[in-house]
């Protein structure tokens, strides 16, 4: 736990992430044409309210992974979130010169997830969908669990099945369509073969300091 308190500053790097959603509010707008990306298949996928709960318990699910991350491997929390912030830079790129839109349902009805989920519509614009940032965190997550050794069994299981389920909840609340999704998991994997293959990070430990490449 010592040598933990020395790489406490690292946990400093986190305050990129209001920065980005800052970003993210400035471009979720429609100053121009917006473009649909529906499929046939993204019709046959149903408004299922019960979803906005995974949807929403993804700011936890980034936040406190990443944490966890820092705690069980430095490199590797440095490293997934090196990818969060290249993926989601790369999509503002994409937001900025190519708008997409998602129309929402009417929502009819009452209960709490109706409630839930027009709270969502009501904070976030239906822009900046292609690709999903929801998705591409997410997957990051899950590519970057795979490297931390030695974790509770209960990791091993839950990251990728929350992860799905966040993943599942942007088509069910009918934020994303099938093609922002792909292309959110085709951008961080690209990006994830990158970081953490070529990247090396230097952390500071109590007696020696290396470069040491996952």
């Amino acid at each position: 736990m010592k040598n933990k308190k020395r790489e406490l500053p690292y946990l400093l790097f986190l305050l990129v992430m209001p920065i980005l959603g800052l970003i993210y509010k400035i471009l979720n707008n429609n100053p121009r044409e917006a473009v649909i990306l529906s499929t046939e298949v993204d019709g046959m996928i149903p408004f299922l309210p019960v979803f906005i709960i995974p949807y929403i318990i993804w700011y936890a699910f980034i936040f406190g992974y990443l944490v966890y991350f820092w705690y069980k491997d430095t490199r590797v929390y440095m490293k997934t979130l090196t990818l969060i912030v290249v993926g989601e830079l790369i999509c503002f790129l994409i937001y900025f010169f190519f708008q997409t839109t998602v129309p929402r349902p009417k929502l009819v009805g009452d209960g709490i997830f109706l409630d839930l989920v027009a709270m969502i519509y009501s904070h976030d614009q239906p822009y900046n969908a292609f690709p999903s940032i929801h998705v591409l965190t997410t997957f990051a997550i899950i590519l970057g669990s795979i490297n931390i050794r030695n974790k509770h069994l209960f990791h091993s299981i839950f990251v990728p099945a929350m992860g799905s389920l966040i993943i599942l909840s942007t088509l069910f609340v009918k934020q994303h369509y099938i093609l922002d999704m792909f292309a959110s998991m085709f951008l961080t994997s690209f990006i994830y073969g990158i970081v953490f293959e070529l990247f090396e990070f230097k952390v500071s430990k109590k007696q020696d300091t290396a470069y040491v490449k996952d």
